[in-house]
């Protein structure tokens, strides 16, 4: 968890301390000095798309010029000239750039890499052009290449994170010479979005990256320190587009797969060792208005998504893992809802409402029988999306998919005469996804004020289906952001609610659920009127509201915030969000100062110290930590970043999954972060982190990425990882003890648990053209978990604990089971807890962008797995035995066709 917070700080402070992270931020400051403005032409003359720039049309247009450096001298003139010019026509916009290099071609470093790949400092080389084509200091079109013609394109609407998916059809060609290099861009209109005049001025900001120097350049200058973005860009003045190219374009594909999986029983009529199948289907895209885009898809395909790492969870809460199917994330940006800021806080998750992986799920039900055959997923029979920001500063977002009913199937066999009898079962009904969002951007984009809708709509045909899932469920909420004093100080935050029903045994499954345990018997319940409070077998709907709100300084060096977080207990979102627990409410308070000027050590830094608490609606402290940070890039571009947590005894409301309150006992976290200057051909970074707990706990993690570029348009990246934690607070299970009046008449038995994990992250990414590639990765993974000690905690909220001495053992290996004596007249079972979990996951894939927005992909799929009911790590035997584990392996290819019309 707090790795992971590490992320997100280090996100979160990258803006203060990494100058071209800023031609991707929101518009947020009034100009201090007035913006540059270059002047489009229309086109005389042929061009072609060569990266000569010799062409004659070239020598009319107005040259951008004058840039300024960023990086390593700020505000100083840059070391390698940048020149610019601009064209048009009916069709398509004109870029021609030349970058100047004193060393010629020598001085040009340009990697072969995939699409998207550029931007940072690891691809070489590259110029970048945001456009605000709406001109309302908000909207970022982003264009960028490298000198090997590596494409990069990405899209924020509504002042949103760009979303890199995004991948329009458009030409550029780029030349080394013994001037520098060259870039010469055809931009189609029918791929930007921008309003419907006739005369049209954008606003465009122009970034260089000269790696072999560390140089980025900007041609409308602002300083690191400032909150920059698309109010302070220059401005493309001249172009005139009387009539507005319309698009539509229709993608369809065919895709045909092929499976060689070992039957886990050779009798089980529906597992075959090979099995083959193909599909078709379409996606369209047609622009309604000038910036309105609808998006179809009809039986869409994710074959070529990357598939999950492995993880061992045991906790009580849903493991995340990210949206990669690209009709969901493309564009997804624009339905962002509950996204918070924060420079440094652990344990605390966004208000998000949309969480796209929701659609096309694994089936929810279960069936019963000898031999069962359950659907891996949920079919999308079909979705749409229309997405877009009008000229009067509203971004609309609605999304709508259907999922049709799954039905497993199902083989009786009498055990007694061998009769047979077949049936089928629904185990995921059929399932509508609906959501709207709507945002309104005032005062330049100082303000905005945005709402959100979502249903999810179920129709059942099994009763007993009907008893599990919710029958509908509905959010709606607002966001808001406020900004004043240029900007510098902010006022943020967003209020959900949200409403289900259903059957009485679903809406009960729901209440007993992790995120909210309403059954804790020493609950201090409410009513369950508007927003429920109670635990109510009877109860056939379930409402709650979150929301989340910051106040704080985030311009200059010296910066400060204050936040609210909140779920009250009723709150359930996950039909189509992502929550694993209600019932809180936390504050956090951050002071920090950024240093941008390179010192004798540094060339910047960003340090913060605060705090935060967390209590729970019955009055709980559940959560208080202090912690002080510091992210900063030392003179050799090394990246050092630092942060420490301490945390003191508090209360636990879901330790015992439903049980009392008890407390857990406080404990010090400390992280780093490493990383080696990604320019060099081998690069390392490394997150080591360790924890100790006032139980006796330990924890700590090792690992160790290498980045190795033997060739420019090869790239290895090994990453080994191990992880070692001891904990007192492994729950086990619950049972009846009538005597044991603390705890209500149970008992909750926890263990002493010692785990250790290892892992090799490893990819192999190669670069044939800059529309070939091929992209390996594979993740061995062995986990061991042994549990001993087995004990309880004496009273409620309290930590002090009793072992079990008066322990039995029956059996052997996964049929052992321990008995522990709770009491003279109880004993509890408890089967072997122990694991040895081996996993190996990997797949390739072939992409071949054989004519421009048309893609065959060629993708394999391996899965090895195995398991044993001993807690002991062994690397050298659990590493012989993962690899002699059965491999399951899946073949996929598919071809698509873009038609533009």
């Amino acid at each position: 968890m707090p790795s992971i917070r590490l992320a997100l700080a280090l996100a979160l402070c990258l803006p203060f301390i990494a100058g071209e992270v800023h031609s991707q931020n929101p518009a947020t400051r009034i100009h201090e000095t007035p913006s540059p403005v270059v002047k489009a032409i229309a086109r005389n003359g042929s061009v072609t798309i060569d990266g000569s720039l010799n062409e004659s049309a070239w020598s009319g247009a107005g040259v951008a010029t004058g840039f300024v450096q960023l990086q390593p001298s700020e505000g100083k003139p840059v070391t390698q000239n940048t020149e610019v010019r601009f064209l048009y026509d009916a069709a398509a916009l004109y870029i021609g750039a030349r970058m100047y290099d004193s060393l010629g071609a020598k001085g040009v470093k340009g990697d072969l890499v995939r699409r998207d790949r550029i931007g940072g400092r690891d691809a070489g080389d590259y110029v970048q052009f945001v456009f605000d084509t709406f001109h309302d200091h908000l909207s970022r079109t982003i264009f960028t290449v490298n000198p090997a013609g590596v494409k990069g394109d990405a899209v924020g609407p509504g002042g949103s994170n760009p979303d890199n998916s995004w991948d329009p059809v458009w030409e550029v060609a780029t030349k080394i010479d013994s001037l520098g290099w060259t870039a010469e861009f055809r931009i189609p209109l029918n791929q930007i979005r921008f309003s419907a005049a006739a005369d049209q001025t954008w606003g465009v900001q122009i970034w260089r990256f000269v790696s072999r120097i560390n140089e980025i350049q900007m041609y409308s200058y602002w300083k690191s320190s400032d909150i920059g973005g698309p109010s302070r860009f220059a401005h493309l003045e001249g172009l005139n587009f009387p009539k507005r190219p319309r698009g539509t374009e229709i993608v369809p594909y065919v895709v045909g797969s092929s499976a060689f999986v070992r039957p886990a029983d050779r009798n089980n009529p529906f597992t075959r060792p090979s099995e083959y199948k193909y599909r078709v289907g379409a996606d369209l895209k047609y622009l309604l208005t000038s910036n309105l885009t609808l998006d179809a898809t009809i039986n869409p395909d994710f074959g070529q998504v990357e598939v999950d790492p492995a993880v061992v969870n045991l906790s009580a809460f849903e493991t995340f893992f990210p949206e990669k199917r690209p009709f969901f994330v493309e564009g997804g940006g624009i339905f962002g809802f509950g996204s918070f800021n924060c420079y440094f806080c652990s344990n605390v998750s966004s208000n998000d409402l949309l969480y796209s992986r929701r659609i096309g799920r694994a089936p929810q039900g279960t069936a019963a029988g000898t031999y069962v055959d359950n659907p891996e997923n949920s079919t999308i029979l079909a979705a749409a999306k229309i997405t877009g920001r009008t000229a009067k500063g509203y971004s609309i977002g609605v999304l709508d998919a259907l999922t049709r009913s799954e039905k497993a199937r199902v083989l009786t066999v009498n055990a007694t005469d061998g009769s047979r009898v077949a049936s089928e079962l629904e185990v995921e009904p059929r399932t509508n996804y609906f959501v709207g969002r709507l945002k309104r951007d005032l005062r330049g984009g100082s303000t905005t004020v945005g709402g959100f809708v979502s249903s999810v709509l179920r129709s059942f045909d099994n009763a007993a289906l009907a008893q599990r899932l919710d029958k509908h469920a509905e959010e709606f909420g607002v966001d808001w952001f406020h900004a004043w004093k240029q900007r510098e100080y902010s006022f943020m935050g967003n209020y959900a609610v949200s409403n289900l029903g259903g059957d009485p045994l679903a809406v009960a499954r729901l209440q007993r659920s992790s995120a909210r345990y309403f059954q804790r018997p020493d609950r201090q319940s409410g009513g369950n009127g508007l927003f429920s409070d109670r635990f109510d077998t009877l109860a056939t709907r379930l409402g709650g509201y979150g929301g989340y709100a910051r106040i704080g300084k985030d311009g200059g060096l010296f910066n400060w915030e204050s936040m609210v977080n909140f779920r009250s207990p009723g709150y359930e979102v996950n039909d189509i969000s992502f929550l694993t627990r209600a019932d809180y409410f936390s504050m956090n308070a951050n002071v920090a100062r950024s240093q941008t000027k390179p010192g004798r050590f540094y060339r910047n830094y960003f340090f913060v110290g605060g705090a935060q608490q967390q209590f729970n609606y019955d009055g709980d402290l559940t959560d208080r930590q202090y912690h002080v940070g510091n992210f900063g890039q030392l003179k050799n571009y090394w990246n050092l970043n630092f942060f420490y947590i301490r945390r003191p005894e508090t209360a636990d409301d879901r330790l015992t999954r439903g049980g009392p309150v008890v407390n857990r006992k406080g404990f010090r976290f400390m992280e780093s972060f490493i990383s080696s200057d990604r320019r060099k051909k081998i690069s390392y970074s490394t997150v080591p982190n360790i924890s100790i707990g006032e139980d006796g706990s330990r924890s700590y993690g090792l690992n160790l990425d290498v980045t190795m570029r033997p060739r420019s348009n090869v790239q290895l990246t090994v990453g080994p990882r191990y992880n070692y934690s001891t904990s007192n607070n492994q729950f086990l299970r619950s049972a009846v003890d009538s005597s044991n009046t603390a705890f209500f008449g149970r008992r909750y038995i926890f263990a002493y648990l010692q785990q250790r994990a290892t892992s090799m992250n490893t990819r192999l990414n190669v670069t044939m053209t800059p529309a070939m590639t091929l992209e390996l990765f594979a993740q061995p993974f062995i986990s061991a978990g042994d549990y001993s000690r087995y004990q309880e905690f004496v009273a409620p909220r309290q930590s002090a604990r009793r072992v079990f001495t008066d322990v039995t053992s029956s059996g052997s290996g996964s049929s052992r089971v321990d008995s522990i004596h709770v009491s003279p007249t109880n004993a509890i079972a408890i089967p072997n807890p122990n694991f040895n979990f081996r996993s190996l996951r990997g797949n390739a894939v072939f992409r071949w962008e054989y004519r421009p927005g048309s893609t065959m992909f060629v993708v394999w799929q391996q899965t090895r797995q195995d398991s044993a009911p001993y807690g002991d790590f062994s690397f050298s035997r659990d590493r012989a035995a993962l690899f002699s584990a059965h491999p399951d392996n899946i073949f996929q290819v598919k071809m698509n066709y873009w038609m533009s019309f």
